[in-house]
């Protein structure tokens, strides 16, 4: 991954010589994207793997079945007023005064993260939108997948999938990981939590593909907000990120409550055989 990022940078570096316009950035992104989390994962499984068959090792060479892609969506559009209530929480907290100066500093990275994806967020055409949801959405889901859920995860429960604690800790410090890495203190317990789901729902479906298309449907679900929300002429913030926060918190309560209920019925769909007897994991009589 360090290599492959420094050679993203060299490109980037060379062939634009270091431009720092929205657009130069938005390619030097691709590039970190590309080397940091979709190139690496995809090599490592290649040589893991005994037949070199990389996807196989990973979990994407099989899906699942239109009731857990369904619900998998669901979940994604309920959790966003209970996303922006556990965002609205994760901002309030205040560090001791002895780390003033730390809380400083992340306030200020919070701030030029945000000044950022605002910069790479603005399209003025439907062409510039296809383009944010290819790079701040479909991109990312899949890449960042396969470096956390699809091969972090899955070494990290390497040989004690029957070990229930072991599995539970291989999620939670992958999610933990995954939050760390984007570097954003204010959205870090949301983000934290958002992974251990997507990680839970990999080992109850055994297939990337659904956690892949769980973090598209969250991401994307945001470009496509901002880009309407300047559509219609709406400043600051709009509807979609402030729904469950503030005075329609319980909106972000019944939203958690949803989100449950919906990872219940995910597990079920998974583990209950079918009317014909058969396992819907393994297909196996």
């Amino acid at each position: 991954m360090a290599v492959l990022t420094m050679v993203a940078m060299g490109v980037w570096l060379v062939a634009l010589d270091g431009s720092q316009t929205t657009e130069g950035l938005k390619w030097l992104q691709f590039l970190q994207t590309v080397g940091t989390f979709l190139l690496p994962p995809i090599v490592c499984a290649w040589l893991w793997e005994e037949e070199h068959m990389p996807f196989r090792w990973l979990k994407m060479d099989k899906g699942a079945n239109w009731q857990v892609f369904l619900t998998a969506i669901g979940i994604m559009v309920c959790a966003i007023p209970g996303i922006n209530l556990l965002a609205d929480l994760n901002s309030r907290l205040v560090l001791p005064e002895w780390l003033g100066s730390i809380e400083q500093i992340l306030k200020q990275q919070e701030e030029a993260a945000a000044v950022l994806t605002e910069r790479f967020l603005q399209a003025d055409s439907i062409g510039g939108l296809l383009i944010n949801i290819g790079l701040m959405a479909l991109l990312p889901a899949i890449a960042e997948e396969l470096s956390f859920r699809g091969t972090l995860q899955q070494v990290l429960w390497e040989g004690n999938k029957v070990q229930r604690t072991k599995v539970n800790l291989a999620i939670w410090i992958t999610a933990f990981i995954f939050s760390a890495i984007h570097m954003q203190f204010y959205g870090f317990v949301p983000r934290m939590l958002m992974g251990a789901m997507f990680g839970y729902v990999f080992l109850w479906t055994g297939s990337l593909w659904v956690p892949v298309a769980m973090h598209f449907m969250n991401n994307c679900m945001a470009v496509v907000s901002y880009y309407l929300s300047g559509e219609i002429g709406v400043n600051g913030k709009n509807y979609a990120d402030t729904i469950g926060a503030g005075t329609t918190w319980w909106l972000g309560v019944l939203s958690l409550a949803a989100v449950g209920v919906l990872l219940w019925l995910i597990h079920r769909i998974v583990t209950c055989p079918d009317q014909r007897g058969y396992d819907r994991r393994t297909h196996i009589q």
